[in-house]
């Protein structure tokens, strides 16, 4: 708490610094960055809880990830742990550390279909946009949080070369490259391309290494065609490739990091979209088709001990398709209407072998058998073997869906509606060759002989199917208020929806209780019961206001939430279990909260940013049959996220440098419950960060500095067979970066 109060009095005192040596210069209206919105949704979202960030403010806060976006938006949390498969997220109490996404991410208008592809670096974006509250009635699937739309730069924009060089603690290099013509008024390409390296911050205590190294490499062209005053066409075309280390995880036993088996994370995509636009004098139509492809692999120390424990691997390939058509009548007096249809297919091919070793089948199986039958004791033929899953997931859906907008005078009115339909199928083969030798105990002497070899064979195969039909409806009303400035009031309501699938991870699990089952112990899993999970669903409540003065100087964004959540999937320990854990519909949760963003310029030279979010997530009905947790807090959901920053411009008057800006901002979380009990907890925190800007003609210089009060704190929290595991936050960074625009 001492440190909170600290780092936001050194912001306040900052800001008022800067207010204090500009008060001679003349005020200038400032304008913003005109914000066009994707193609479903118009040019403004006052019915709704957004954040709108400009590429000005990314390139200040040097932001290419969906994860440090997160810094600037009220409510929306993206923690860094892990590796770049982690891509958790967590809106207003709603998130998901496995399987399906709580929030839906498009790239230029094309969807990104697993979320395990969320986290990458992506340069000269041109704005990022966040739509907090349910997407389904436009966007289906996996919006149920919100939406975050990322838009690159524009050849036909901008043209000519950007180049970006950067430099930062852990021997971090960042270098990027782009190149953007205009060939005339109807064609432009951009080719970029990015490389990234770190050394890491966490060392490996048991081999002495970095283990949250990195090496990654992306490149991207996009391709705009205005075939004509009717018809523009966009296809965008990028590949990335990540190699790294990560799972820094500290046992919290002995306060470090200490593994023998090796882990790492990498991941292969190439992602083509194709964006059609066709006018007429009534109406619009828009054609979004993508293809996705992904290949990656996860290897992990599970017990992340010294120890021969166990380990994992889960290595996939996935293709994706996509199709959306939307058109939309041109506005037609007071009322405009909207209408789409969206279809996707993806084909899933996944391996997850678990390597048990020597003292894994000590510790699970062997002391178990023994102390259940002691004078007939076993050793294990082999000091390790495999427990082995393949798995093909094929899922389509299909999905229809309007929208109609109707003005009178002050009043708006929103309806939408979505009709939609997924079918998902898993066939899986699991299987096991091994065995053990059982010893007679002589009653007499206490000496040990042979007695018989037992192998054990288990070859399981099957096929699985769901479905799930979905509707999606999303009403909204708005008023303009008659003041001198643009504002209005909201109130929504909206239904949102994550899709079921199947628990592929517990199969390792099912595998084990299989095999422990053959020998007498343990309990067994009925597949059929839990393989699968159920859509989840929720209803979200929201009123709200938006207000920005004619001169732009001031602009506020405020809004009150409630959501109703049921068939939440929550992660469960089902009976006869040892170390696995799976995704079931276990429980209903509530969510309220507020948010509230503000931007203030004074003056040309000066602007303030302020945003917070408040959430109290709590279950209404969640047993895990061991526990009743209703009235807790879900775990691994901030109750407050909060962003204060100023940054001031001074002039400099030389033929070879402009300006000086200076930014310092804070950016506070917490608390969070990392478990359904309650009772593991990370403290509210606060990180200080700062930087100088030398912006020269055809360059800026950018020298910077992150948790510059080296704060300590968790950004993740697990157990793993009875054992307590964190991951601490990075310390204190500091670095410079080069960028240069010709």
């Amino acid at each position: 708490m001492k440190k909170t109060l600290i780092t936001l009095v050194f912001v306040a005192a900052t800001a008022f610094m800067s207010v204090a040596s500009t008060d001679a210069l003349p005020d200038t209206i400032v304008l913003d960055e005109i914000s066009v919105s994707a193609i479903k949704q118009g040019v403004s979202n006052d019915d709704a809880s957004s954040t709108m960030v400009s590429q000005k403010d990314l390139e200040q806060h040097r932001i290419v990830t969906v994860k440090g976006v997160s810094d600037l938006i009220p409510n929306f949390y993206m923690p860094d742990y892990g590796s770049r498969i982690t891509s958790s997220i967590y809106v207003r109490g709603i998130g998901a550390r496995m399987d399906q996404p709580s929030v839906g991410l498009n790239i230029d208008n094309v969807p990104i279909m697993n979320k395990d592809a969320y986290d990458f670096d992506l340069v000269d974006i041109a704005k990022v946009e966040m739509l907090r509250g349910p997407q389904s009635s436009l966007y289906g699937r996996n919006t149920m949080g919100g939406l975050i739309n990322v838009t690159t730069l524009s050849p036909m924009k901008w043209q000519g070369f950007r180049l970006m060089a950067e430099y930062g603690s852990g021997n971090s290099w960042k270098g990027a490259a782009s190149w953007y013509h205009k060939f005339n008024n109807k064609v432009g390409l951009s080719v970029s391309a990015y490389y990234t390296s770190t050394d890491g911050f966490f060392v490996n205590q048991f081999n002495g290494e970095k283990c949250d190294w990195e090496r990654q490499f992306s490149a991207k062209t996009k391709l705009e065609w205005k075939v004509s005053d009717k018809v523009l066409i966009q296809n965008v075309l990028s590949a990335s490739n990540s190699n790294q280390g990560g799972y820094p995880y500290e046992y919290i036993a002995t306060k470090t990091i200490a593994y023998n088996d090796t882990c790492f994370y990498k991941r292969f995509t190439l992602s083509d979209g194709l964006t059609l636009r066709w006018f007429t004098d009534d109406f619009s139509l828009s054609s979004i088709t993508s293809v996705q492809y992904l290949d990656d692999n996860m290897t992990l120390d599970q017990d992340f001990r010294p120890l021969e424990y166990f380990t994992l691997t889960q290595a996939k390939k996935e293709l994706a398709l996509t199709q959306d058509l939307v058109i939309k009548g041109n506005d037609y007096r007071n009322y405009k209407w909207l209408v789409g249809a969206f279809g996707f297919y993806k084909d899933l091919d996944m391996v997850a072998p678990v390597t048990f070793k020597d003292y894994g089948i000590n510790q699970l199986i062997i002391k178990n058998r023994n102390d259940a039958n002691p004078h007939y004791p076993i050793e294990w033929e082999s000091d390790n073997f495999l427990l082995n899953s393949d798995f093909v997931n094929r899922t389509y859906g299909a999905a229809l869906y309007h929208q109609s907008s109707y003005d009178l005078e002050r009043w708006h009115f929103k309806l939408g509606i979505r009709f939609d339909y997924e079918y998902t199928t898993l066939n899986y083969h699991s299987y096991c060759s091994t065995g053990y030798d059982v010893y007679k105990i002589d009653a007499n002497t206490g000496g040990k002989e042979f007695y018989r070899h037992t192998p054990i064979e288990i070859n399981e195969r099957n096929s699985l199917s769901d479905s799930f039909f979905e509707l999606l409806p999303r009403l909204s009303v708005s008023y303009d208020l008659d003041v001198d400035a643009e504002a209005n009031l909201y109130a929504s309501a909206s239904k949102g929806y994550k899709a079921g699938g199947f628990n592929t991870q517990m199969f390792s699990d099912f595998l084990q209780q299989k095999l422990m089952g053959q020998m007498g112990i343990g309990a067994s899993y009925d597949i059929q019961k839990i393989v699968g999970y159920r859509p989840e669903e929720s209803w979200n409540y929201e009123i709200g206001g938006h207000v920005a003065t004619l001169d732009r100087k001031l602009s506020a964004d405020v809004s009150i939430f409630y959501i109703d959540c049921r068939d939440q999937q929550l992660t469960m320990f089902p009976d006869g279990t040892t170390t696995g854990r799976v995704m079931t519909n276990a429980g209903k949760t509530r969510s309220f909260g507020a948010e509230a963003s503000v931007k203030y310029s004074p003056i040309e030279r000066l602007s303030f940013n302020f945003s917070y979010g408040y959430t109290n997530a709590k279950f209404r009905e969640f047993n895990n049959g061991k526990e009743d947790f209703a009235g807790k807090y879900l775990p691994y959901v901030p109750q407050h996220t909060a962003y204060i920053g100023a940054i001031y411009s001074q002039p400099i008057k030389t033929s070879w440098l402009k300006s000086i800006d200076f930014d310092v901002n804070a950016r506070g979380i917490g608390k969070i419950y990392w478990d359904e009990a309650n009772r593991n907890v990370q403290n509210f925190y606060t990180l200080l960060n700062a930087s100088v800007t030398f912006d020269f003609d055809v360059c800026t210089l950018q020298l910077w500095g992150n948790n510059l009060t080296d704060a300590e704190y968790s950004t993740f929290y697990f157990v793993s067979i009875g054992n307590e595991f964190l991951q601490r936050g990075k310390p204190t960074t500091l670095g410079a970066t080069l960028r240069v625009n010709i």
